[in-house]
């Protein structure tokens, strides 16, 4: 089980960083595309900066993985290891939309320990520690109990035609946000099917699994953090009831694409 009060200080460093961001969301902030497709704004590394200076001064010995940090292959020898997103769903950010939180995980051998959504401009603040549940504001949530696969609910801008017998609920740009409304019971279903980066999912990760939900790679094994490549093949996590069939579903999917 994690230590309490290593996980306030976690939730007290995510909240000053929310902050931050906060405060320059909506106005006139530089950002760029690192890639094609992929934006990102001098507030993203201003709050990794914040992050990344915070959290070491909590655990000297922890090593360091972000999406705005070159990678560096020494945390592979650490036995724990910050894994953050400064800014998760930085689209929404750069958008003025809501759907974007800071994203904090403690990982200890493989196994995210503590996980912290920060979401100011929703208001959200979504915290799980190993072993002792999930809340959102301080209460604690818990996933559905959906089990029948046809009529999940799916945050999402569009469903394809093979998937027209889910439904469609309002989608946040921050897939992290988009697995803790699995956790918060606002969604039944979220699956990707392609590589991702640990540092989307690792603490909404563990929020949704300390809520009750499954969560897997998208073909249902389990998901493992502070790895070489840093990046899990898709995300699943659904109410318990469904995994099954969610897995099977994505299965498929995948066997199409690749006829």
């Amino acid at each position: 089980m994690a230590d309490a009060k290593l996980a306030d200080a976690v939730a007290a460093v995510a909240a000053e960083a929310g902050a931050l961001a906060l405060r320059h969301w909506r106005t006139d902030f530089h950002r760029w595309e690192k890639a094609p497709n992929d934006p990102v704004s001098q507030v993203d590394l201003d709050v990794n900066t914040l992050l990344h200076a915070r959290l070491s001064a909590l655990l000297p010995d922890a090593g360091w993985l972000s999406e705005e940090t070159a990678d560096n292959a020494d945390r592979l020898a650490c036995g724990r290891v910050w894994v953050v997103d400064p800014i998760d769903g930085t689209r929404d950010y750069i958008r003025g939309r809501d759907g974007w939180a800071v994203s904090v995980a403690l990982v200890e051998q493989g196994r995210v320990t503590i996980g912290v959504l920060d979401a100011p401009a929703r208001g959200d603040i979504f915290r799980a520690a190993l072993g002792q549940g999930a809340t959102r504001n301080g209460a604690p949530i818990r996933v559905g109990d959906r089990r029948e696969f046809i009529g999940s609910r799916v945050p999402t801008d569009g469903l394809p035609k093979v998937d027209s017998d889910l439904v469609v609920v309002a989608k946040p740009n921050s897939i992290a946000l988009r697995i803790a409304m699995v956790a918060a019971d606002e969604a039944d279903l979220v699956a990707t099917l392609r590589w991702g980066y640990e540092w989307d999912i690792a603490a909404a990760a563990l929020i949704a699994a300390e809520a009750g939900a499954s969560v897997t790679d998208a073909f249902g094994a389990p998901l493992v953090f502070n790895t070489p490549s840093a990046q899990a093949f898709g995300v699943l996590a659904t109410t318990p009831g469904i995994h099954a069939a969610a897995v099977a579903r994505l299965s498929d999917r995948a066997r199409r694409l690749s006829a």
